[in-house]
């Protein structure tokens, strides 16, 4: 690639059986002029055969499903300082990425900027971008955009020096609400994350492999919460997910999960810092307060998110 953007940053697409939705991806990735990564996370379907008749592309293929680790293999691949994440049903918007780098140029703190994500042919806002923009985190360093604490993974231009710096995303977390394990120690290690409603990503949900996550992401919400939160907040924060969700098989088999791996999460307990903890208690006020007002009007606590990284903030 010969312009500033394609040397600055490389796209890094993650994908798993979804052959019949990547045509209409690849076709809005190929018109951004930048490098290319597609990490086939063990496909069967004929992904991997597609992605490799697209000269633009190059494929690194995994010979089992890692979940959001596999994008660690994306990585170890660019040469740009910069990558842009995307799942197979998701494409960029060019201008929103070179105002991403040039935000991430200008901010060496910067570790990350999370689009606004835009859904379907009619472009309806995502109600996980408006929750971010409506982020009541204050600004104190200067860096332009709403202030987060976490963030969407296939939706961040993400500074490769952060990312490898904090060591990626964890396998162990396969996929469902993963991100905190990578946004928490970035966010420990001094590093800031901002949402720009001028960064846009498309989303169109193909939902091929949606149905099996939610137990990944109540076990995933717990491992985090044990791993970096102080005891207090910990367990406030598994008593709502208990109290929020759906009493069904995926609670059940989630809070298994949970429990088999609690030996593993706190072997490696490391709490975050009082301010930063104090900063997610706020978000999560926001999280309580929708929840009871949603069991008032007789929504159910089925209308609560699982786990916190369903929306970024």
């Amino acid at each position: 690639m010969t312009d500033d953007l394609g040397r600055r940053l490389t796209v890094v697409l993650l994908t798993h059986n979804c052959a019949a939705w990547l045509p209409a991806t690849l076709d809005r990735l190929a018109d951004l002029g930048v490098p290319v990564v597609a990490v086939d996370n063990a496909s069967t379907d004929g992904t991997r055969e597609l992605l490799a008749q697209r000269p633009f592309v190059q494929l690194r293929t995994l010979s089992a499903n890692l979940g959001a680790a596999g994008r660690n293999e994306g990585v170890r691949a660019v040469t740009t300082p910069y990558v842009a994440f995307c799942d197979d049903d998701g494409w960029w918007e060019r201008d929103g990425l070179e105002r991403a780098v040039r935000l991430l140029d200008e901010h060496p703190r910067l570790a990350l900027v999370n689009a606004r994500i835009v859904v379907g042919d009619g472009g309806a806002l995502d109600p996980i971008s408006a929750e971010m923009a409506a982020s009541p985190l204050p600004e104190t360093d200067g860096v332009p955009g709403t202030v987060l604490h976490s963030f969407m993974g296939g939706a961040v231009v993400v500074r490769v020096a952060a990312y490898e710096r904090v060591g990626g995303y964890h396998p162990a977390f396969f996929i469902g609400g993963e991100e905190e394990t990578l946004a928490w120690p970035l966010l420990k290690d001094g590093w800031l994350m901002r949402y720009r409603d001028d960064v846009v990503l498309h989303h169109h949900p193909s939902r091929a492999n949606f149905a099996r996550l939610r137990h990944f992401g109540i076990r995933n919400t717990l491992w985090n919460s044990w791993l970096h939160r102080p005891l207090g907040s910990a367990l406030r924060w598994t008593l709502f997910i208990v109290r929020s969700s759906p009493w069904d098989g995926e609670l059940a088999r989630g809070l298994v999960l949970a429990l088999r791996g609690l030996p593993w999460v706190l072997r490696r307990r490391a709490p975050v810092t009082a301010d930063l903890d104090a900063g997610l208690r706020r978000l999560e006020e926001r999280r309580f307060a929708a929840w009871s007002a949603g069991r008032r009007s007789g929504l159910g606590a089925g209308e609560a998110p699982v786990y916190p990284g369903a929306d970024g903030a």
